[in-house]
């Protein structure tokens, strides 16, 4: 009896954190209430700030990652029963073991802020914690391939308060600002307005305000003519994308919609044909010939995601090609979705694969880190395919050659969820930070044309098939984020941790 009351008390202490962080999800797109994210981790902080250990701490924080990560990727269980053949029962289980490993990550941010500021309160909420949050979401960028989906950072694309430190700091820095702002808050919590507390009121709305005057800097310059994009939505269901009985289904709608495309770009999104080029070119010769025929006619350039086999290396791609050039060029993805696109650790893992999970096209090869851009007239186009565009740092290589970004993408996969307009909103962020226009080209949305300052000049609805007409201004130059990357930020973390632990030796 004594151990389900000790059980009880647990759940019933992790209960509370679980919901805080699960109701943060209200704060990017589509709901876009960023206030709910920012109350969400200053509460998150508090109770890290009140717990008896650092270990106590480090659970708090887990039980509110758990809550987090469940509510903001919950639409995997989607691309895994509905569409990939998983039990339903595997699948949640599937969704609620990625959650509890990433809410690891602010687990282990709540014991090293607590060990490392000691009882120092101002020293943890107000420099050691957004120091080690900031850390924190940076190696889940990359750490095991990296997974940075949900970075509180993007809650602030494009128009928060700390927008304007997007081009500076890149979304980790900004995810560092709003943890200093919600340590601020639950700082403040029970204190009288004294002197202390005037000056991090102050200072927290100095921070804010800021963020406007620089969210109005033109960090880069117009490069080139104008460009009129058509940017093709198929809406094609993921259950209808790789049959061969639904393969006609697939490129009949997309040769009426580059039929009826009008532009000086159009632009077909990831996987729009959904078989190899090479086998295009065998068995539907005709249908290649005749697209490019009508492209040609208005003296338009056709961009598409296809598949492709490399005849030297026998290797297979994820590819952005460039169909209108005789030469093919194209843009390869580099940063690929385990299980997705490649299979880790295939000996150990090949029967539930094999047997369980139903994944085509599974055996994809990086093309690599750097890669040439699209010329398509006087702009040159960095295209980067699906989730890699939540890769920021990895993007800029590329980015610097380019006057254009151009996602192409196929949510269908997680259809009817926030994931699209999530996604959306993380493509924002990428033009925010490189100071470049960002076009989507998807298969069922958030097909979208984005300004250097991350707005949306147009968009499509979701889950319409339909064309998207836009005119867009390459530009050059750099932003600050897009010359350093991460490393300003990464500075500033250290500079907080070392604040944080002078503050504490001084107490």
């Amino acid at each position: 009896m004594s151990r389900v009351r000790a059980a009880t008390r647990l759940l019933a202490g992790l209960l509370p954190p679980f919901l805080i962080g699960a109701a943060a999800v209200f704060g990017f797109a589509p709901y876009g209430v960023w206030p709910l994210l920012l109350l969400s981790l200053a509460l998150l902080f508090g109770l890290v700030d009140v717990a008896a250990t650092p270990r106590k701490a480090a659970v708090i924080a887990w039980a509110w990652g758990l809550g987090y990560f469940t509510g903001t990727i919950h639409w995997i269980y989607i691309s895994l029963h509905t569409y990939g053949g998983m039990p339903a029962l595997l699948a949640g289980l599937a969704v609620l073991g990625l959650a509890a490993f990433l809410g690891l990550y602010p687990a282990v941010v709540a014991w090293g802020a607590r060990r490392w500021a000691g009882t120092v309160r101002a020293a943890l909420l107000l420099v050691a914690l957004p120091a080690c949050w900031l850390l924190g979401e940076w190696l889940r960028g990359w750490l095991f391939t990296g997974f940075p989906w949900a970075s509180v950072g993007y809650s602030q694309v494009p128009s928060g308060p700390l927008a304007g430190y997007v081009p500076i700091l890149g979304i980790y820095g900004v995810g560092g600002l709003l943890a200093l702002l919600a340590g601020m808050l639950a700082w403040l919590v029970g204190r009288p307005l004294d002197r202390a507390a005037a000056l991090v009121l102050g200072a927290g709305l100095l921070l804010c305000l800021v963020g406007y005057p620089l969210g109005q800097i033109e960090w880069t310059q117009a490069s080139g003519k104008p460009l009129k994009v058509a940017l093709l939505q198929g809406a094609i269901p993921q259950n209808r994308k790789w049959g061969m009985e639904d393969l006609l289904y697939n490129l009949d709608t997309y040769y009426r919609l580059v039929r009826d495309a009008k532009a000086e770009l159009i632009v077909l999104p990831e996987t729009a044909f959904p078989i190899f080029l090479h086998d295009m070119d065998q068995y539907y010769p005709d249908y290649l010939a005749a697209m490019l025929a009508m492209a040609k006619k208005q003296d338009a350039a056709l961009i598409a995601g296809a598949p492709r086999l490399d005849a030297q290396s026998q290797r297979y791609y994820n590819g952005a090609v460039l169909l209108s050039d005789p030469r093919r060029p194209a843009n390869y993805k580099a940063h690929l979705v385990p299980f997705g696109e490649f299979v880790p650790m295939r000996p150990l893992v090949a029967w539930i694969y094999d047997n369980i999970l139903q994944m085509p096209l599974a055996d994809f090869s990086s093309g690599g880190p750097v890669q040439t851009p699209l010329n398509v007239r006087d702009q040159r186009i960095a295209a980067n395919i699906c989730y890699e565009d939540v890769f920021g740092e990895e993007l800029l290589p590329n980015a610097r050659q380019a006057t254009l970004l151009l996602n192409l993408s196929n949510l269908a996969w997680f259809d009817g969820s926030a994931a699209l307009a999530q996604h959306g909103q993380i493509s924002q962020a990428r033009a925010m930070e490189t100071g470049r226009p960002m076009l989507r080209a998807t298969n069922s949305g958030t097909t979208a044309a984005i300004d250097a300052h991350g707005r949306y000049l147009a968009k499509l609805p979701e889950r319409v098939e339909g064309v998207l007409y836009a005119t867009v201004q390459g530009r050059t130059g750099e932003t600050p984020y897009l010359r350093w990357g991460n490393v300003a930020a990464l500075i500033l973390a250290g500079a907080g941790l070392v604040l944080a632990r002078w503050m504490a030796r001084r107490h």
